[in-house]
């Protein structure tokens, strides 16, 4: 584990540079006089330069290794957030998204560091420091936009812009390179030629054929169910809690929804750093998946029907410890169903499938918040993390039958 510290820190400061922008996102674009649809389709557009670059720079990674494509997605990610502060109208704010999502891969090349250097029992484990980043940066990222708002809704995402670049200096200097996975599992010449041929991007016939695998593809139709309602959630929540809730007199803004995120992000941290590794020895990543949607379809269930500040934090509750387990152990189920040489490849094309996801779910979140349906909005999202409980449940009926045969 001490070995992926460098890993850890890297992806910290990612999750704490993209925290602190996602609680104003919407509300900021609403200062251009955006529409919710139109608010919400940022996400959008950085969801579609996703799905090409996730699988891009995943094949990539895999034949010339994962620390320089992942200082590509980084800087990116840097110049991103730099034109996102400095824009004077909406559309620069869309260019500002698609030039981060053109170059969208932090997180997926991160797993794949990480299953390449970790053994498959521990990966579910090994995984649950990326679950343990995210509840950090959730807990600390939006609780400082919150503070900084009070100085300009532009203050978090110039900070978020600084973290970028420590998160850049860390894979320089702290992040040790590695052959990359082909090379170092094949030898001589004609690895080399193999690692090359393989780069050919855009290989969709390929990609299907992971799709077909039985187990692998039903593990990417569940984390699509997941994506899906997280991105209901995230992409919507700024909007629906402005209309929704009031904070001593006053609609819900950049701090309160900080300190909201700040909230889940707490409960993450203690969720990932005091259990995951245990209740996976206990009872195994696919029953962990069954009971992280099924409480992740509760919390997103009643989410459309509170209207106080107490009953939001149940809400709230609920769905973060369903996220909290669903993202470590679907991830660590989707690399032990994958060979080692190709953990890039198959993380990218999961990656391009999550970005289906967050292509369609914030464009329904801006159509139905637009409209003012509001509690069908956050019964959309408890729709997917029903489908995903119905799925995972599927997927542990065969494991258990797999088990006893």
């Amino acid at each position: 584990m001490k070995s992926l510290l460098p890993i850890f820190l890297i992806v910290l400061v990612d999750v704490f540079g993209f925290t602190l922008v996602i609680p104003l996102l919407s509300i900021y674009a609403e200062h251009f006089q955006a529409t919710p649809f139109e608010a919400t389709l940022l996400v959008s557009s950085y969801a579609v330069c996703q799905l090409i670059s996730g699988p891009l720079l995943g094949r990539i990674s895999d034949s010339v290794g994962r620390r320089p494509m992942l200082l590509v997605s980084q800087v990116g990610t840097f110049i991103g957030f730099l034109v996102m502060a400095r824009a004077n109208a909406l559309w620069v704010l869309y260019l500002a998204r698609v030039i981060d999502g053109s170059t969208a891969g932090n997180l997926s090349l991160a797993q794949a560091y990480i299953s390449d250097n970790t053994a498959p029992e521990n990966r579910a484990r090994s995984f649950s420091m990326i679950g343990i980043a995210f509840g950090v940066g959730f807990f600390i990222g939006p609780a400082v936009t919150g503070y900084l708002s009070n100085f300009g809704l532009t203050a978090p995402i110039y900070c978020a812009a600084g973290l970028s670049m420590t998160s850049i200096l860390c894979t320089l200097f702290l992040l040790p390179g590695g052959k990359p996975p082909r090379l170092a599992n094949e030898g001589g010449e004609l690895a080399h030629e193999r690692a090359r041929a393989r780069v050919a991007i855009f290989q969709w016939r390929l990609y299907f054929e992971f799709l077909k695998r039985p187990v692998l593809g039903g593990l990417f139709a569940q984390f699509v169910c997941f994506i899906f309602a997280f991105s209901t959630f995230m992409s919507g929540i700024a909007l629906f809690a402005e209309r929704r809730f009031a904070w001593h007199g006053h609609p819900f803004g950049p701090r309160e929804i900080g300190y909201l995120f700040a909230y889940t992000g707490a409960l993450g941290i203690v969720l990932q750093a005091a259990g995951v590794g245990r209740l996976v020895k206990r009872f195994g990543e696919a029953r962990l998946v069954v009971a992280g949607f099924a409480s992740m379809f509760a919390g997103q269930l009643l989410l459309g029907l509170v209207h106080g500040i107490g009953p939001l934090l149940v809400t709230a509750t609920l769905s973060s410890l369903g996220t909290g387990v669903l993202r470590p152990a679907l991830t660590s189920l989707v690399t032990q169903n994958a060979g080692r040489h190709e953990q890039g490849v198959v993380l990218g094309v999961n990656q391009s499938l999550q970005s289906l996801a967050q292509i369609v779910a914030p464009a329904a979140s801006g159509l139905l918040i637009t409209a003012g349906f509001l509690p069908a909005w956050a019964w959309m999202s408890a729709a997917a993390a029903l489908t995903g409980l119905v799925l995972a449940r599927s997927t542990l009926a065969r494991t258990l039958a797999k088990a006893v045969a």
